[in-house]
């Protein structure tokens, strides 16, 4: 056993010192990528604007759509034409002058807003999207005023709050008991990626701030966040967090080439036309990246994490292995991942593009339309993307972890080594 170490005595000599430097220049890069972060976030945070209310989304006035909540009490098949549709009143609807037509007629309570306690009166004519309702739905009704200041109501859609909050309860609840505090910070941190989108990355991009620098802002301080908080502050994750960042800024510059050589418009998903008409000093292909670089985070995320780990416990187990060796040890652990990765992110853009695919399926065009058009197109592009990131995003965790976990290569382990300076702390 001793044989051994006198025979790999030349690793031991310098990487103190190696180790030691790997460390502080990682440290100090983050620092700097994280004081650019924060100097971006500054430099591109959405003035306070004025945006319009785009057409579709205003009420008769101009202004946001209200909406109140509403029960339906009777729901009956009859004729229709009541002059009370979507008037209030206090008992029953006035009937219809001519027995022209029939559809469903839904009796509403108002439950909430100036006219609660009164009901209102929904006529609608069977159809394709057409809501199917049923006594005792909950529904939101759209409060309107017509021209001569009469409120009018009629169905948005039906209530889902309850429902809708449960499910994400159970969700947090789950994760808590299954993963504990990690659970809980992993969700803090959630929480987190969320506000920067909401307050940052949607308002910004609103302003018209160029997408690319936007995106990759909102990027780093949600990594910056959820990597320490899921994981702890430590070399293991600063690691990580560095291989994570590089691979970032890899997707966005790939995904700018990629939208640029393919000219993939994004116009051919409903929102975004709808952006274009609407709201022109936004652009679509800036959106298309900025969804391209948001959506490859994930999955980097899980890979770097998993590489910065997988060094640092081959490197603690085997205090005789070389740098060499741990990095070529983790990264088979890395070619399993990345293979198992790449399904994760393909399958869940083809769920994403399944309503499309189906719509072209029936549609009976050729495979090569299909593929090459906007729509699918769009979804390869960001599997591919993603992908390259994915797998570039390997060999870079694993080779910076390795650096990081070899300062305590330099014992010389005849007893057997003591547990406890395992982890390096930064």
């Amino acid at each position: 056993m001793t044989d051994h170490h006198h025979h790999h005595h030349h690793d031991h000599s310098g990487p103190i010192a190696i180790g030691d430097t790997a460390a502080r220049v990682v440290v100090g890069l983050l620092t700097v990528i994280g004081v650019l972060t924060v100097i971006a976030t500054i430099w591109l945070w959405p003035s306070r604007q004025h945006v319009e209310i785009p057409l579709p989304m205003q009420n008769a006035g101009g202004g946001a759509v209200v909406t109140e909540a509403g029960t339906v009490i009777a729901q009956d098949v009859g004729p229709c034409g009541s002059p009370s549709i979507g008037k209030v009143f206090a008992d029953k609807p006035e009937p219809p002058r001519t027995n022209a037509y029939t559809c469903q007629r839904s009796l509403i309570t108002i439950d909430s807003g100036p006219h609660e306690g009164n009901k209102t009166l929904l006529e609608i004519a069977p159809g394709p999207g057409q809501p199917d309702l049923r006594a005792g739905d909950e529904i939101r009704l759209v409060r309107q005023t017509d021209p001569n200041g009469t409120p009018l109501y009629s169905f948005e859609d039906y209530s889902r709050g309850l429902p809708l909050t449960l499910i994400a309860l159970a969700f947090v609840v789950v994760i808590i008991v299954v993963a504990r505090w990690r659970g809980l910070r992993a969700l803090i941190g959630l929480g987190f990626a969320f506000a920067v989108l909401v307050m940052f990355l949607l308002p910004a991009l609103l302003d018209g701030k160029p997408a690319v620098p936007v995106a990759l802002t909102a990027g780093s301080l949600i990594l910056y966040a959820v990597l320490y908080l899921a994981h702890g502050v430590n070399l293991r994750t600063s690691s990580a967090l560095l291989g994570t960042l590089s691979a970032m800024l890899l997707a966005a510059g790939l995904s700018w080439l990629v939208i640029e050589m393919t000219s993939l418009t994004g116009l051919s998903e409903e929102q975004n036309t709808n952006v274009a008409t609407y709201i022109e000093h936004v652009s679509i292909t800036g959106l298309l990246l900025a969804g391209f670089i948001i959506g490859s985070l994930g999955v980097l995320n899980d890979v770097t994490i998993t590489q910065a780990s997988a060094a640092f416990e081959l490197a603690a187990l085997d205090e005789s292995a070389s740098r060499r060796e741990v990095f070529a040890a983790a990264m088979r652990v890395g070619r399993d991942h990345i293979a198992s990765t790449v399904y994760t992110l393909v399958l869940a853009y083809a769920g994403g593009a399944l309503p499309l695919l189906l719509l072209f399926s029936v549609a009976g065009r050729s495979i090569r339309d299909v593929l090459a058009g906007d729509a699918v197109a769009i979804e390869i592009a960001r599997s591919s993307v993603g992908g390259i990131a994915l797998a570039l995003s390997v060999p870079l965790t694993t080779g910076i972890a390795a650096l990081l976990a070899r300062p305590f290569g330099h014992k010389k382990v005849a007893a057997p080594a003591p547990r406890h300076g395992r982890h390096s702390r930064v």
